[in-house]
C-alpha cells in the first residue's frame, strides 16, 4: 500500500514536471522573435530537449509502476533506456549550445525579457523539483526519480547562469561585459549539461554490462 502511494506521488510529480516545463520552450521561442541572445537561443534548445526527456521519463515511470506486471529485469531495462535517453537529451542540448554560442552574431541582442522571466521562474521551480525528487528517491529508491533529481539539479544551476547572463544584457545591452557574460553563459550551460548527460549515460551503460 505504501509502495503504491509513493509510486502515485512519483507519477504525480513527474506529471507536474511535464505540465510546468511545457510552456518554457514556447515562451522562450516566442521571445526569440524579439531577441537574439545566444544564451536565449541555447536556452530554447535546452528546454525543448529537457521537455522531451521528462515526457519519456513520465511515460516509462507510469508503465513500470502501473497495473501491468513487469519482471525486475524488464523494469530495470526500461528504466535504463529512459535514463540513457535523458542523458542523451542533455548532451544534445549542450552540443547545440556550443555551436550556437560560437556562430551567434555580436549585434544588438534585442528584447530578452521573456527569456529572463522564464529563467527566473525556472530557478525557483526547478530548485523545488530538485528537492522533491531527492526526497522521493530517498524515501523509495527509484532509478528514474534519481536521474530526475540530477536533471533538476542541473536545470536549477543552469537557469541561475542563464538569469545572470540575460540580466547583464538587459542592464547593459551594448557593453562588452554583457556580450562576454552572454557568451560565457552559453558555454557554461553547455559544458555542464554535456557533463551530466555523459555521466548519466555512462552509469546506465555500466549497469547494462
Amino acid at each position: 500500500m505504501a509502495a503504491k502511494k509513493k509510486a502515485k506521488s512519483g507519477s504525480g510529480t513527474l506529471l507536474l514536471s511535464v505540465l510546468m516545463s511545457a510552456p518554457g520552450p514556447l515562451v522562450v521561442g516566442l521571445g526569440l522573435l524579439a531577441g537574439r541572445s545566444s544564451t536565449q537561443i541555447a536556452d530554447f534548445v535546452r528546454r525543448s530537449a529537457e521537455l522531451l526527456a521528462i515526457i519519456v521519463s513520465f511515460v516509462v515511470f507510469r508503465v513500470t509502476n502501473g497495473e501491468k506486471s513487469f519482471t525486475e529485469e524488464a523494469k530495470k531495462a526500461l528504466e535504463r533506456k529512459s535514463n540513457a535517453f535523458v542523458g542523451a537529451m542533455m548532451c544534445l542540448g549542450g552540443a547545440f549550445m556550443v555551436l550556437l554560442a560560437f556562430i551567434s552574431e555580436t549585434e544588438d541582442k534585442g528584447n530578452v525579457i521573456p527569456g529572463l522571466a522564464i529563467a527566473v521562474l525556472g530557478v525557483i521551480a526547478n530548485t523545488a523539483f530538485w528537492i522533491k525528487y531527492t526526497r522521493l528517491n530517498k524515501a523509495e529508491p527509484n532509478a528514474i526519480l534519481f536521474v530526475q533529481s540530477r536533471l533538476y539539479r542541473a536545470k536549477s544551476l543552469v537557469d541561475s547562469c542563464v538569469t545572470i547572463a540575460l540580466l547583464s544584457v538587459v542592464i547593459a545591452p551594448a557593453s562588452n561585459v554583457s556580450y562576454w557574460l552572454d557568451f560565457i553563459g552559453s558555454l557554461i550551460v553547455a559544458v555542464y549539461l554535456i557533463y551530466c548527460g555523459v555521466h548519466t549515460m555512462w552509469e546506465n551503460l555500466k549497469k547494462k554490462n
